[in-house]
């Protein structure tokens, strides 16, 4: 998956909180060190949680696809998160 680096770089806190709220233990110092990139996020998951690859994608996914736009209704949001499902898989594959 590969969101929109002004998104993330703006909305960074809030992405973070979201992080943190879905993966508890995630610290600060851990998302600093990810500097927003999608797969050393969802690798830092894995390791810290030992979760599969599969459900930490689908999750990072919904909250990506949050705050790239706020206006699309819930099946158009639906059908990008599965979109952006199917690109993150051949990026971390």
């Amino acid at each position: 998956m590969k969101a929109n680096k002004d998104v993330i770089q703006g909305k960074w806190l809030e992405i973070k909180g979201d992080l943190q709220k879905a993966w508890g233990t995630l610290t600060d110092d851990d998302l600093e060190t990810t500097k927003g990139d999608l797969r050393a996020i969802s690798g830092l998951i894995r390791q810290k949680y030992g979760e599969a690859k599969e459900k930490s994608r689908h999750k990072l996914a919904e909250i990506f696809e949050r705050f790239e736009d706020n206006t699309d209704s819930d099946i158009e949001i639906k059908e990008k998160t599965e979109k952006t499902e199917k690109k993150f898989k051949i990026q971390v594959n």
